[in-house]
């Protein structure tokens, strides 16, 4: 079967679903599944990305838990750099470099392999969607301690309302494909 082409100038905001009060009252959930299913999406997603990438001239990509991981993943392959996942605690066997961080009620934390970054290599963090930025600034803390240099973020959404990027470090680029005010 041949890989459907990419298709420059498609509207990849009419392939996500809003679902509404999800996961509670009020809340407008941005579902990004049928991006990813629909194979002509799903490839201009990661063709933006690793435009992103060529900019940005990356050494390696991190990937945010979970969705982050199918993201980073398919960008990875097609700009031939390596993956390194940040995941919650307990998740990686071994030795690793960790960042706790506060949330709107409470506190989470953030790992790393302690050896996945080379001392200065250049890392992109994605994820595949941006809302307040918490997760985001504490995964560019974690690159810092475990020894890697970030040259920037790249999201398929954000949701610009929430003001995210102000949480994250300053000067970084920030890319979002998808920008909902």
């Amino acid at each position: 079967m041949a890989t459907p082409a990419a298709q420059p100038g498609l509207d990849l905001r009419v392939l996500v679903r809003d679902v509404p009060d999800f996961p509670k009252p009020g809340i407008l959930f941005r579902d990004l599944t049928p991006l990813m299913r629909d194979p002509q999406g799903w490839q201009e997603v990661i063709r933006q990305l690793a435009e992103v990438c060529e900019r940005l001239q990356p050494d390696l990509i991190v990937g945010i838990e979970s969705r982050g991981f199918i993201v980073g993943t398919a960008l990875a392959t097609a700009v031939r750099l390596g993956f390194v996942p940040v995941r919650k605690p307990g998740k990686l066997p071994g030795a690793v470099t960790g960042v706790d961080y506060a949330l709107e009620y409470g506190t989470d934390r953030l790992e790393i392999h302690s050896d996945a970054l080379s001392e200065g290599q250049r890392v992109l963090v994605i994820d595949d969607l941006m809302a307040t930025g918490g997760t985001a600034a504490a995964c560019a803390e974690l690159v810092a301690a475990a020894g890697g240099q970030l040259c920037g973020f790249g999201f398929v959404a954000e949701l610009a309302a929430l003001e995210g990027r102000r949480r994250l470090p300053e000067g970084q680029p920030v890319e979002s494909l998808i920008i909902y005010s």
